[in-house]
C-alpha cells in the first residue's frame, strides 16, 4: 500500500504546474487563452505585442519566480536545521541584509561603473552576483563564527538581527551620499521583484540556482545526522565543520542569487519550511528538502500572480504581497509548535 505522504509529490507538481500556466495566463494585459497557446508553441500572431509580453515578460518572470523561490526556501530549511531554530531564515539572521549591502556598494558607491557594466548583460548579472554573494557569505561567516561561541539559540539570532542592523546602518549611510537617482533605483530593487531577469539573464540565473539546489539536495544525509547532534554525526563519518562550510556556501549562493535579481524578497525563506513540515509531518530531510523546494516554487508562483491586479495596469510590490502568505503561517506555527515536527 503506497502512503498517503507519498502523494505529497505529484500533488505538488501539479500545482506547480497550474501555477506556472497561471502565471503565462494571467496578467495585466488580458489575451486569449488560444492565442497564449499559439505563442508558446511557435505561431505568429497578429499582435506582436502579445508575442513579446508573453515570451519576454511572462515566461522568464515566472521561471524566475519558480528558481528563486525554490532557492529561498531550500536555504531557509538548510539554515534551521544548521541552527536547530525554526526562526531561522536569510532575512531573520541578516543574510539577505549582507546581499543587500553587497548590491548596495556596487549600485549606489559604483554607480558609474556598474552602468558600464550593465550594457553587457552578463557582466552586469556577474558583479550583482558577486557582490551579493560576497555580502552574504560574510554575514553567514559572522553567524557561524557566534554559533561555537553562543550555546543559547535565543542569544544567536539577536546577534543575527544586530549584524542585520549593522548592514542595514552602512545601507543607510550609502543612500544618504548618494545622488536621486541611485536611491531610487535601489529603493526600487529593494521591493523585490520576479520581473527583473531577461532571457539573455536568464541562463545564467538559472545555472546559479540549479548549482546551489543541486548541493542542497546532495546535503540530505548530513541534514538529517545533524538533527541527532553534532557528536552524533561525527560518530556516523560526518565531517561537521566541512559540512558547515559547505551549507554556508549553498546557502551563500542560493540566498545572492536570489536576492541579486529580484531583492530581497521576505518570508518565503522563512515560513515555505514550515509548510512543508505541515504537509509532510516529518523532519528526514530526503522527504522535506524535495517538498520545500517545491513548495517554496509553488508559493513564489502564487505571490507573482497576487501581484497584478486583473484588468488594470496596477503592479504591487513583491514585498507587499509575500507577508500576506508567510505571516499566516509563522503565527500558525507560534501557536502549534508542540504539535510540528522539527529536529528529532
Amino acid at each position: 500500500m503506497i502512503p498517503k505522504k507519498a502523494f505529497f509529490y505529484p500533488a505538488a507538481a501539479c500545482i506547480l504546474f497550474l501555477l506556472f500556466a497561471a502565471n503565462l495566463l494571467f496578467g495585466a494585459v488580458s489575451i486569449p487563452f488560444g492565442e497564449v497557446l499559439h505563442i508558446l508553441f511557435g505561431g505568429d500572431t497578429e499582435k506582436a505585442a502579445w508575442q513579446h509580453i508573453i515570451l519576454q515578460s511572462r515566461f522568464p518572470q515566472a521561471v524566475t519566480a519558480l528558481l528563486a523561490g525554490a532557492s529561498l526556501a531550500a536555504s531557509g530549511l538548510l539554515l534551521q536545521t544548521l541552527f536547530k531554530n525554526p526562526l531561522a531564515g536569510p532575512s531573520i539572521l541578516g543574510i539577505s541584509d549582507g546581499a543587500s549591502l553587497g548590491v548596495a556598494l556596487v549600485m549606489l558607491f559604483f554607480g558609474n561603473s556598474f552602468k558600464l557594466f550593465s550594457v553587457y548583460s552578463f557582466s552586469g548579472s556577474l558583479a550583482m552576483i558577486i557582490a551579493a554573494f560576497a555580502g552574504a557569505c560574510i554575514i553567514l561567516g559572522i553567524i557561524i563564527y557566534f554559533s561555537g561561541k553562543v550555546t543559547n539559540a535565543v542569544m544567536l539570532l539577536i546577534i543575527g538581527i544586530m549584524v542585520g542592523y549593522l548592514a542595514s546602518s552602512v545601507i543607510s549611510i550609502l543612500n544618504y551620499y548618494s545622488s536621486a537617482d541611485r536611491v531610487h533605483a535601489y529603493v526600487m530593487w529593494g521591493m523585490g521583484d520576479f520581473s527583473g531577469v531577461s532571457n539573455e539573464r536568464l541562463p545564467f540565473f538559472i545555472l546559479c540556482s540549479a548549482v546551489g539546489l543541486f548541493i542542497a539536495v546532495l546535503l540530505i544525509k548530513p541534514l538529517n545526522a545533524l538533527l541527532l547532534g553534532e557528536m552524533y554525526a561525527a560518530n556516523l563519518g560526518i565531517k561537521v565543520k566541512r559540512t558547515r562550510i559547505v551549507i554556508l556556501l549553498c546557502t551563500g549562493l542560493l540566498t545572492a542569487t536570489a536576492t541579486a535579481f529580484c531583492g530581497p524578497v521576505s518570508f518565503i525563506g522563512l515560513a515555505v519550511p514550515h509548510i512543508a513540515r505541515l504537509l509532510s509531518g516529518s523532519s528526514n530531510h530526503t522527504m522535506l528538502l524535495p517538498l520545500t523546494i517545491l513548495s517554496g516554487a509553488c508559493v513564489a508562483l502564487l505571490c507573482n500572480l497576487l501581484m497584478v491586479f486583473p484588468g488594470t495596469d496596477g503592479v504591487l510590490p513583491l514585498n507587499a504581497v509575500t507577508p500576506i502568505v508567510g505571516a499566516p503561517v509563522i503565527i500558525y506555527v507560534i501557536l502549534n509548535r508542540k504539535n510540528i515536527q522539527y529536529f528529532n
